[in-house]
């Protein structure tokens, strides 16, 4: 009957199949989606369950199947490289990690393109996750890629894991792993790019049936051993009711790896905390440096300024006595035109220039010398007093020892 529905819905669907293909198409999308990313939940559970008890390498099973998930998470609509001729070669997720991750510090990108023994680029793909989970630090690489989103549209198509909702919680996934110890071989079969990787989903299946299914298939058991065929009788029903001693030791041990794993979680987020408090003393013991140099600079340049202006002050008094000793002269200039000129070639004219000109400062005397110059008939009083006998004369002190200088 479900195929025949199925039928006559596909046939009711002809006419405008176009928007029903579509959504088909795009629930089929999501659903490659959420599956990818639970079993790769499921993946990290088993392996962090398992790194209890001992060391993860190439031989665990549970890590063979978390690196054939993370593969075929990175290769989800990953875009072919288009050829000279137009053809669409296939591509490995290795082209892309080894451009989005340029940016991690110390990467190990240059190292996995030198190694001799991997070729193909799904072998150094394969390289990668290897190296990355032992250095710790896959979450950095994956976290980095999907924040470069120019490069991650350049290479996957739309509906691609790397760029939907699920991206984020693939780098949050991830994240747990820095607690683990891994220990690989680079050089075994693990990196044989020939085959590609293929999921095994037995682990991660389980069926719990409930009570009125259990009990509807007791009764056809005895149904079906009243009628004798016993061929037909499976041997295995499914699980009991009743938990025996085992399933309690069972449940028990779980109990205590999930304890003994939390214990692991809590010591290596102790440690992280303890780092991150480190650089944040750190931080803020530079930070104050940097506070006590802004404040000495600022300080220096505020005495600066000071002397700066105090030497402007300085400089503006300077130039005003300047200009005044340069307005005098201007004034003794005027004076001297006013005067005639026969009689301005005297002594006390040469003199009074002179003294101008050795730049000596405003005294009285020199102000009232240049006052009685500024008329003829002041000048003739002073020839006339030099002429004066009252006045002494060099030879006359020198020939004349009886007069004495008043």
């Amino acid at each position: 009957m479900a195929s025949r529905s199925l039928g006559g819905l596909s046939v009711s669907r002809g006419g405008g199949g176009g928007g029903g293909k579509k959504s088909l198409s795009a629930r089929n999308a999501a659903v490659e989606r959420r599956n990818l990313i639970t079993v790769c939940r499921f993946s990290v559970k088993t392996l962090i369950d398992r790194s209890c008890f001992e060391t993860i390498d190439d031989s665990s099973p549970e890590f063979n199947n978390f690196a054939a998930i993370l593969e075929q998470i990175l290769s989800h609509r990953l875009k072919g490289q288009v050829t000279w001729f137009g053809y669409e070669s296939p591509r490995s997720f290795w082209d892309y990690i080894r451009v989005a991750c340029r940016k991690v510090s110390q990467n190990c990108i240059c190292s996995i393109e030198n190694m001799e023994n991997v070729s193909s680029s799904r072998a150094k793909g394969r390289a990668w996750i290897r190296v990355a989970l032992m250095e710790k630090h896959l979450s950095e690489y994956i976290s980095t890629a999907l924040r470069d989103f120019k490069t991650t549209r350049r290479f996957y198509e739309d509906g691609a894991i790397v760029l939907g909702e699920e991206a984020n919680m693939l780098a949050g996934m991830l994240l747990g792993l820095n607690a683990i110890d891994f220990s690989f071989c680079l050089k075994g079969e693990g990196l044989d790019g020939s085959f590609p990787a293929v999921i095994d989903y037995t682990p991660y299946l389980k069926y719990i049936q409930s009570s009125d299914s259990i009990s509807s298939d007791e009764e056809e058991l005895r149904t079906l051993g009243s009628s004798g065929s016993e061929s037909s009788t499976p041997e295995n029903v499914g699980p009991p009711f009743l938990m025996d001693e085992n399933s309690w030791f069972n449940k028990c041990k779980r109990v205590k790896q999930k304890y003994q794993l939390t214990l692991e979680q809590k010591g290596y987020l102790e440690e992280l905390l303890r780092l991150r408090e480190n650089q944040l003393s750190e931080s803020v013991s530079q930070n104050k440096i940097l506070l006590q140099r802004i404040e000495d600079s600022d300080l220096a340049h505020k005495l600066e300024k000071e002397q700066l202006e105090y030497i402007i002050v300085e400089l503006q008094d300077q130039l005003k006595s300047y200009q005044s000793l340069d307005q005098l002269s201007a004034e003794v200039s005027l004076s001297q035109t006013s005067l005639d000129p026969g009689q301005l070639q005297g002594d006390g004219k040469q003199d009074t220039l002179n003294l101008m000109s050795e730049g000596k400062e405003d005294t009285p005397s020199l102000l009232g010398l240049c006052g009685s110059l500024t008329s003829v008939a002041s000048y003739k009083s002073l020839t006339s007093l030099k002429s004066n006998d009252y006045l002494a004369s060099p030879t006359t002190e020198m020939t004349s020892p009886g007069l004495t200088p008043s």
